[in-house]
């Protein structure tokens, strides 16, 4: 990455953002896919998605966590809006994750 595309935020995402029902089409017709919902454990036992695994982004553990995860699956990844589940997604792809699809829009856009 360029300085000015650091400078600028013009770097390239190394995941996909998918609003609705093209997320759960994906993940439906995706073998060894992966829903992760990055919210809080309150958020998370107030109404999530069938399947999903929850990996609260605010925890200490949370990178610790993403590191004994299979890399050669794909990871679909939720939260509220979107904007934690982006910032998981990035942290994912820092590590290695290449396969990776963040719920734009979050869980109320389903």
């Amino acid at each position: 990455m360029s300085f000015l595309q650091s400078l600028f935020g013009t770097a390239t995402k190394k995941y996909t953002d998918v609003r609705g029902d093209e997320f759960l089409n994906l993940l439906g017709s995706t073998k060894n896919a992966v829903l992760i919902d990055v919210r809080t454990p309150a958020e998370f036992a107030g109404g999530k998605v069938k399947g999903a695994v929850n990996m609260d982004i605010y925890s200490p553990n949370f990178a610790a966590s993403i590191d004994k995860l299979d890399k050669s699956k794909t990871y679909f990844v939720y939260c509220r809006s979107g904007a934690r589940s982006g910032q998981a997604c990035n942290l994912m792809a820092e590590r290695g994750f290449e396969n990776l699809y963040n719920l734009s829009g979050g869980i109320s856009s389903l």
